[in-house]
């Protein structure tokens, strides 16, 4: 039988459950079936939602090129984000995928009025007084790696702070880091597809 969880993986852990590196992984957070395995992956440095299943049919379907499915990255970037550079994100950037330039599809991106509601990271983002820190939101329907870091550098700053607030309308809203919610798939799916 298939099983479906939605997880708020928190920073610094790796989207695996285990490792040859002494890095802290998903199985010292959450405990699951020996089966269960994450659908995608998110960074290392990165935060946020990621699905737990069994359910092979889920990986290809949600992350084939094919599906481009809505993804929202919160992203806190390194300095006063400029209208002009949040249009070039709109548009398409230049990036380095393996080693050869790569054209990103065009994008919705905004600039949040004021910062979005997340917990707190541990640890937290080096505070500066005299540089901002401001918000974005970028939805893609691509997965290259490390393809929000590498626009943001495109277009002349720098991610600080990454979370992937949802995927389709399937959201981690009112959650924080190391929560899990099991989901049933009729919900599942109908929040995804």
């Amino acid at each position: 039988m298939n099983t479906y969880f939605i997880i708020y993986k928190p920073y610094q852990v790796l989207t695996q459950f285990s490792s040859l590196e002494g890095k802290q992984t998903l199985a010292d957070f959450f405990n699951v079936p020996k089966d269960v395995y994450p659908v995608g992956r998110l960074d290392f440095d990165s935060e946020g939602l990621l699905i737990l299943t069994n359910d092979r049919t889920l990986n290809n379907r949600l992350l084939h090129p094919s599906a481009k499915h809505e993804r929202e990255y919160w992203v806190q970037v390194d300095g006063r984000i400029q209208e002009a550079s949040i249009n070039e994100l709109k548009k398409g950037v230049t990036i380095n995928v393996e080693g050869k330039k790569y054209l990103t599809n065009p994008c919705d991106a905004f600039l949040f009025n004021k910062e979005p509601s997340l917990p707190e990271r541990i640890p937290p983002i080096r505070f500066r007084k005299e540089i901002p820190a401001p918000w974005i939101s970028i939805t893609l329907t691509e997965g290259k790696n490390r393809q929000v870091r590498k626009m943001t550098a495109a277009v002349g700053y720098p991610t600080l702070r990454l979370v992937r607030y949802r995927i389709g309308s399937l959201n981690i809203k009112g959650m924080l880091p190391g929560e899990m919610q099991q989901m049933d798939r009729d919900s599942l799916f109908d929040m995804l597809f």
